[in-house]
């Protein structure tokens, strides 16, 4: 029997579940893209741009944490085993294999892009018909955007 939650619900709930667990690969991929790079980044200004890398991993974290409560509110499977991360991922993961600071802000820009694009896309599609679903998503959205800036911002000064 649906939930009073999953009744109020207006859309495909088995499309929004795989939306969401596909969303939810993004952020482990991007919270490890993040991670690792704020490890082997090298070069000018690196320190001030750990900084910034280790901050948003830690919203890809959460980001990923608010789609997993989601996604078991509407009674559904989350993703089990990280290597079903690539098999579900909207983005993918580029691995840092240039550690300069221009290269991995680069790498990360093109990320956030990606989850701008796919979580506007979610909004698109939970617009009046999943309130919840579509209040989260658009926090999320909003700390993306702020991502991309952030990153911007260090590339020109960067190039400058």
């Amino acid at each position: 029997m649906p939930t009073k939650g999953q009744e109020i619900v207006k859309v495909n709930l088995a499309e929004i579940i795989e939306k969401l667990n596909k969303a939810f690969a993004d952020e482990w991929l991007a919270y490890y893209q993040y991670w690792i790079g704020a490890k082997i980044i090298r070069g000018k200004f690196s320190k001030n741009v750990i900084a910034e890398l280790e901050e948003h991993a830690q919203d890809e974290l959460k980001h990923a944490n608010m789609l997993i409560n989601r996604i078991l509110q509407l009674e559904g499977k989350p993703i089990l085993k990280p290597e079903d991360w690539y098999k579900m991922t909207n983005c993918g993961y580029d691995a840092p294999e240039d550690s300069s600071t221009i290269a991995i802000l680069k790498q990360n820009i093109k990320g956030e892009r990606c989850a701008i694009a796919i979580y506007n896309k979610l909004l698109e599609l939970t617009k009046d018909k999943d309130i919840i679903t579509y209040n989260m998503v658009a926090e999320i959205l909003t700390e993306e955007v702020g991502h991309e800036n952030d990153l911007q911002v260090l590339l020109e000064d960067l190039e400058g």
